[in-house]
């Protein structure tokens, strides 16, 4: 496959895909964009995607049309949602049966490596993707596993008939004013700072995290398109997982993540007391709901040993950074932190 022309679809082109899609329109990709509403097509395809379909991830058969009249499908909407994923694999199939291959990028999280410790300690273990065998060790019912499974077992009765890859991003930080949309995690701790006067953490806060920069994590994107273009289905086979971090051996606890939320709206004048502390579990309901110890109070450590092989690079700056300098300043202009009430979607780590 070359890749001026292809016909690629993304599922729920939001805060990670809408970032692939900008980089992908500049490759003079075809790109068609899956989203739930008018509203978002008119961003989509100002942003230069060729096509909108309008639908929902419970529509199985739209996706699984959609996906077979595309050479390339990229699912970025959520680690966990079975049913859409079952309706792209099902369009692959349509397309094998007609002789066609297919690449298949699917957006899972390192929240697979999550020890369940809720931050009472910092863990060791490191999990590097060129060793498939520590990531199939991980238990059936770990976050987002049921889905990797699935898409591992089509991987194996499709054979060289696809081509398939599941990225694993760590925690993700960054802003792209084009977009102007937020991560996750830090953003929904620094709401509930501002809610309660204090920032906050689980457990002890030791637990560390990788993460990666959303610029960084697109380019990544694009570079395991690019590698999935150029190598011979049957080499692909091996190993599907793919991890993406920028933080080598310098992850930052949970805590310290609060120190920096807590000591950045001291400085802006927002709250009294710049030192965080334990957050107390009836209070999650504010934070990430019954998730939130496996959220924001887990090891998740992870090495992405294969992209850098392949000359992947991250370049753009620290979480640090990012946070003070663009992510802190759009929160701020935001209103009505008293009634803020936690996040309700899915996380996407």
């Amino acid at each position: 496959m070359c890749s001026k022309g292809q016909k690629v679809f993304i599922i729920g082109p939001g805060f990670i895909g809408w970032n692939v899609l900008d980089l992908l329109v500049k490759e003079e990709y075809r790109v068609t964009g899956f989203v739930r509403n008018k509203e978002r097509e008119a961003e989509i395809k100002a942003s230069g995607a060729a096509e909108v379909v309008i639908g929902n991830l419970h529509d199985k058969e739209l996706i699984s049309q959609t996906t077979a009249e595309h050479d390339i499908v990229i699912h970025t909407a959520t680690a966990d949602d079975l049913p859409s994923v079952e309706a792209v694999l099902d369009g692959i199939q349509k397309r094998a049966d007609k002789g066609l291959s297919t690449i298949y990028i699917h957006t899972s999280g390192t929240s697979l490596l999550d020890d369940g410790c809720h931050g009472s300690t910092k863990s060791s273990k490191i999990y590097y993707d060129n060793v498939r065998g520590d990531i199939e060790a991980l238990s059936d019912d770990a976050p987002h596993r049921e889905i990797d499974l699935a898409i591992v077992k089509k991987q194996k009765q499709l054979g060289d008939k696809a081509k398939i890859a599941i990225m694993i991003p760590p925690l993700i930080y960054g802003f792209n004013p084009n977009h102007k949309r937020l991560t996750i995690q830090i953003p929904t701790l620094t709401r509930f700072a501002l809610k309660h006067g204090y920032a906050g953490y689980v457990g002890e806060g030791l637990a560390v995290e990788s993460n990666i920069h959303v610029l960084d994590l697109a380019r990544a994107y694009r570079m395991l398109l690019h590698h999935l273009e150029h190598t011979p289905a049957p080499k692909l086979l091996d190993n599907p997982y793919y991890f993406c971090e920028t933080t080598g051996d310098h992850e930052p606890s949970w805590r310290e993540v609060a120190e920096l939320i807590g000591a950045s709206l001291h400085q802006a004048g927002k709250i009294a007391d710049p030192k965080p502390r334990t957050v107390d579990s009836k209070l999650y309901g504010d934070l990430f709901g019954s998730f939130t110890g496996a959220v924001i109070g887990l090891n998740s450590r992870s090495r992405a040993v294969r992209l850098r092989e392949l000359g992947w690079k991250p370049v753009e700056k620290g979480w640090k950074e990012s946070y003070v300098e663009d992510e802190l300043p759009e929160i701020l202009k935001e209103k009505g932190f008293a009634g803020f009430s936690g996040y309700k979607g899915t996380v996407a780590s």
